[in-house]
């Protein structure tokens, strides 16, 4: 090889090298951080491991100013603002350094480095190129292991001794369950969750939420497409199939869609929830924003988990009405699903630009039919009858048992949230193991229903569901096609309805017989009232979870995450895609009933 084109290759491989440092050393810092927040460091190496996060930062500010300088930056104006707060940040560490004395009172030095050092992480792992297409695995397969990344990462940081308020007391088995089911979010937990786990257990608990509820893929690919402002055809077509976006061109603009709605939400939630608690007993305002944080989080992630020893029947809040209806207007606003949330949010706009705003006649006279889709009125009105039988279903069948502590317009919040809870989260306002058998089998319905589809709730979907009566009304009326709001709806649907109603009865079964053999000593209606729950990621209990021994909870940690990534992808993911052929072979009518 010539000596010049040695020279040249060398220069790029210091160059490629050099793009890289920041991210590689940013991304070890990280780790080495969380591991220093999660284990007690003995002070000898505390003096070396702040210059190792001095330096990281340091590095990334030289990157991010190195980007400016040759022009490697996207125009987008939310980038510059990120990187003129990294900047702003990371002088006030550097005043913080070596004027401790003016910045002591105003903040913990371990968060802020932490999460200094985050949004380093962040900002070098989103600059990089992600080849999705490239990878030998198919978007089922990186949906499916992007999950298990998660859980076993926040396994690995919640057994942390510093993540528990008694070091060493949570065995890997708890914490894994724990882990699964935040990420999967159910709410099904072996320990309690207040009294178990510190501030870094609780924070680790909604990384792992959020992740789970959003998806760990669409977090990353959306960073990456902002960071850089655009993105490969190959990764548009894989985050496409992942996240079931129908236009090849709308995968990021939907991304960022999901991403500030479910912010807004969240925050708005979070206020709400504060406000709502304003009665309640904190030791300090800290704590106070904290549960407001933790609990918005939860509820709108579907998670159903709560700091609180009994969840919400805790009886500082069992009659809080208002938190009630809070917490319920989140875990329904998140598992309504966010095509159908901002279905309605152009119906919405639609009808303000076109309605009320008639003096706009540029925009007025743009004519759009059908705003809302066949799939937003059908989720909808199969969630508003699920929701109001639902709750006079409740209200009937346990006026003088669980709801009989309440009176008036409490019992009809309470049904209302007893109703709501199963589809979707998992908060319980009421003793669930209180419940008639008729409640019992009732609730299990509701869970194995769940939510929407595309949201952060679980079980076989309402429309799942209403795709098949619709079917059943179609064959009683004679007619081979499902039509309704004057459209058809399309049989590769009707296919996958089936599939997974059969799936998930066969999972739950089989689950339901595994914990038979596991707990002989518990009721069968307990047992498959907890299997129902694990697999529709419902997360309400009948209080024999912590009860329960190593191999009932591997059997409901297989169950969370069957059904937070369903059956269906599963088998997808294991079994090689048929080409399309042009050809069909005869038909033939099977007997059937």
């Amino acid at each position: 090889m010539p000596f010049y084109r040695l020279k040249d290759n060398v220069i790029n491989q210091i160059k490629y090298f050099l793009v890289r440092l920041p991210f590689v050393l940013s991304f070890i810092t990280l780790f080495i951080l969380v591991y220093d927040l999660g284990f007690s460091t003995l002070n000898d190496y505390q003096v070396g491991l702040n210059n190792l996060y001095n330096t990281c930062l340091t590095i990334g500010m030289l990157a991010i100013a190195r980007r400016y300088l040759s022009k490697e930056i996207s125009n987008s104006t939310g980038v510059r603002i990120f990187d003129i707060f990294s900047v702003i940040l990371f002088m006030f560490l550097v005043v913080a350094r070596w004027k401790p004395e003016h910045t002591t009172h105003f903040y913990d030095s371990s968060a802020v480095i932490f999460f200094a050092v985050f949004i380093m992480v962040v900002r070098e792992f989103s600059v990089l190129q992600l080849n999705l297409n490239k990878t030998r695995l198919n978007p089922a397969q990186l949906f499916i292991i992007s999950f298990l990344l998660i859980i076993f990462v926040g396994a690995f940081m919640l057994s942390f001794p510093k993540a528990t308020t008694t070091p060493g007391s949570l065995r890997y088995i708890d914490a894994l369950f724990t882990a699964t089911s935040a990420v999967c979010v159910t709410g099904l937990s072996t320990v309690d969750i207040g009294g178990q786990f510190t501030v870094f257990g609780k924070t680790v608990m909604i990384f792992l939420m959020e992740c789970g509820g959003l998806g760990i893929m669409t977090i990353a690919s959306y960073f990456s497409y902002f960071f850089r402002g655009k993105s490969s055809y190959g990764n548009q077509l894989v985050m496409k199939s992942m996240s079931s976006i129908d236009k090849l061109g709308d995968v990021f603009a939907t991304l960022k869609r999901i991403i500030v709605i479910s912010g807004i939400i969240q925050i708005l939630g979070m206020i709400g929830i504060y406000i709502a608690t304003r009665h309640q007993q904190f030791t300090s305002l800290y704590e106070r924003v904290f549960f407001s944080i933790f609990h918005s989080v939860s509820a709108f992630c579907n998670a159903g988990f709560s700091t609180l020893p009994e969840s919400l029947y805790t009886f500082e809040y069992r009659f809080n009405y208002p938190l009630h209806l809070i917490i319920a207007g989140l875990f329904i606003m998140g598992g309504l699903g966010f095509p159908i949330v901002f279905n309605i949010y152009m119906y919405v706009k639609h009808l303000i630009v076109n309605r009320l705003l008639p003096f706009s006649r540029k925009e007025a006279s743009i004519y759009v039919p059908r705003v809302i889709n066949l799939s937003t009125r059908i989720i909808l009105i199969t969630t508003a009858a699920l929701i109001v039988g639902g709750t006079l279903m409740v209200y009937l069948l346990e006026y003088n048992n669980t709801l009989a502590e309440h009176q008036g317009f409490g019992k009809w919040v309470t049904a209302f949230f007893t109703a709501t809870s199963p589809r979707t989260a998992g908060f319980a306002s009421v003793d669930n193991g209180m419940f008639s058998v008729p409640t019992f089998l009732f609730i299990m319905f509701l869970m194995w229903v769940g939510a929407s589809p595309v949201s952060t709730g679980g079980g076989i979907k309402t429309s799942t569901f209403a795709i098949a009566l619709l079917n059943i009304w179609t064959l009683a009326r004679g007619k081979s096609k499902i039509e309704v709001f004057r459209r058809q709806v399309d049989e590769l649907s009707v296919q996958r309805a089936f599939a997974i109603i059969l799936l998930s009865l066969f999972v739950i079964g089989v689950a339901i017989f595994a914990l038979t053999y596991f707990e002989p000593k518990i009721g069968i209606v307990e047992l498959a009232y907890e299997a129902f729950s694990a697999y529709s990621t419902s997360g309400l209990s009948a209080g024999i979870t912590s009860q329960l021994g190593d191999g009932s909870k591997v059997i409901l940690i297989l169950t969370m995450f069957i059904g937070r990534v369903s059956m269906l992808t599963i088998i997808i993911a294991m079994t090689k895609k048929d080409h399309l052929t042009n050809y069909s072979y005869p038909k033939e009518e099977i007997l059937i009933n």
